[in-house]
């Protein structure tokens, strides 16, 4: 599982002095622009990426002789922090690569991308993905990749036990657990440790069942609603039932002590096939739509390029954006860091793999749910409620109704 662990970023304080210089170069006339985008190891090898955008750039200014590109490649780790601190310094870049809850932190600070993007290169890209990265009718960013997280399972799991039909709904999954228990295996897992994302483990059902983070607003949260409860539900029967890893439920333990890792779990939403696939066997890896209560949907995450309004060289900080997320480019960056493609026009990247070609198939079902500045600061107040409710400490209803209670006096 990739286990994010979320410190908090003190940005709003930023945004009345965001307008001070970003970047390099200037807008106006003809002068020499220099553009600077900072980026994240999307391909792990270190030389490899660092030569993905050296030809980039290189055929980027064939094209624009008067734009001088910098790519700056900083680790993960601390990376809001660092980009924070360099807004506040008036050191920011002009583009940066963010996901959709970074999008919703710095929104306030980001110039929407829609008027730099060509009318054919919005409308390329898969609804949903678009719809993740627009807040109040604005793309704040351009998609260059896309992942998925649907309902993965064991085949050699499933034959152990005997059983052949695999679930598609939460009735289903809650069939099948005992079965799989008699024969020493649980049907699925879940992290309630607070440290892990909530995004791909119970926002997922929370979607499933037709709810949301938020409100319509954005100023209240929606999570304590009847859909939250029923979600939280399903997982507490799970849990009491026995049949998820209890040790889960409080600890993240290295992956291969898991159950997963050990062939002893049925299915998983809260896994890739990258994850698992040393463990299982690529030909155990079985792909599924998400499963669905009230509808079937999924988390995925969606990486973008977006400007930060400081930039003194929009306009060619935006012919840099919109030639690197054109198809062209961005496949080839997206099967070198084994992700899936943002545009319809892509079509499969992967259409000889049996495993990842059926995770393509998942790409419309996959959500990130709402833009929200407070998004990872509602995470860390939900999260450990979901997790006294799962270990017993608190009903579904009052580990919700609290979590929304702190919720709403962050908001």
């Amino acid at each position: 599982m990739r286990v994010r662990r979320f410190a908090p970023v003190a940005v709003a304080a930023l945004a009345a002095g965001l307008l001070t210089a970003c970047g390099g170069g200037s807008d106006a006339g003809d002068d020499k622009q220099t553009v600077t985008m900072w980026i994240y190891p999307v391909i792990p090898d270190e030389a490899t990426h660092r030569g993905f955008w050296d030809k980039q750039v290189t055929a980027f200014k064939a094209d624009h002789p008067n734009t001088d590109v910098k790519v700056e490649i900083f680790p993960w780790a601390k990376r809001e922090e660092s980009l924070t601190t360099a807004i506040a310094g008036g050191k920011g870049p002009d583009v940066v690569y963010l996901i959709p809850d970074q999008l919703g932190k710095f929104g306030k600070m980001i110039e929407p991308v829609d008027e730099y993007l060509p009318a054919d290169a919005k409308a390329d890209y898969l609804d949903n993905l678009r719809e993740a990265v627009t807040q109040d009718g604005k793309m704040l960013g351009a998609p260059i990749l896309t992942s998925t997280n649907p309902l993965m399972c064991n085949a050699k799991v499933f034959a152990a036990a005997g059983v052949s039909e695999y679930p598609k709904t939460w009735a289903d999954l809650l069939a099948l657990a005992p079965t799989f228990k008699a024969k020493g295996f649980d049907v699925t897992n879940y992290y309630a440790d607070p440290t892990a994302t909530l995004n791909q483990s119970f926002y997922p059902l929370l979607w499933q069942a037709g709810g949301d983070v938020f409100g319509t607003d954005g100023k209240s949260v929606a999570f304590d609603g009847p859909e939250g409860v029923r979600a939280l539900t399903f997982l507490k029967q799970l849990a009491d039932g026995g049949f998820v890893e209890k040790d889960l439920l409080t600890s993240i333990p290295a992956f291969e002590q898991t159950n997963v890792a050990k062939n002893k779990v049925a299915c998983t939403w809260q896994h890739v096939p990258a994850d698992v696939e040393t463990f299982w066997g690529k030909e155990n890896i079985k792909i599924f739509p998400p499963l669905s209560d009230v509808k079937s949907v999924g988390y995925g995450a969606v990486g973008s390029l977006a400007m930060l309004k400081g930039s003194k060289a929009k306009k060619a900080a935006g012919e840099w954006i919109s030639f690197a997320t054109q198809p062209s480019v961005a496949t080839a960056y997206d099967t070198a860091g084994g992700y899936f493609s943002t545009k319809k026009s892509a079509g499969s990247l992967y259409a000889q793999d049996p495993v990842n070609s059926e995770m393509e198939k998942t790409l419309p079902s996959m959500t990130v749910g709402s833009l929200n500045e407070s998004s990872r600061e509602v995470m860390g107040v939900l999260a450990p409620e979901i997790q006294a409710a799962l270990i017993g400490k608190k009903t579904p209803e009052q580990a919700l109704a609290d979590a929304a209670k702190a919720a709403d006096a962050l908001l």
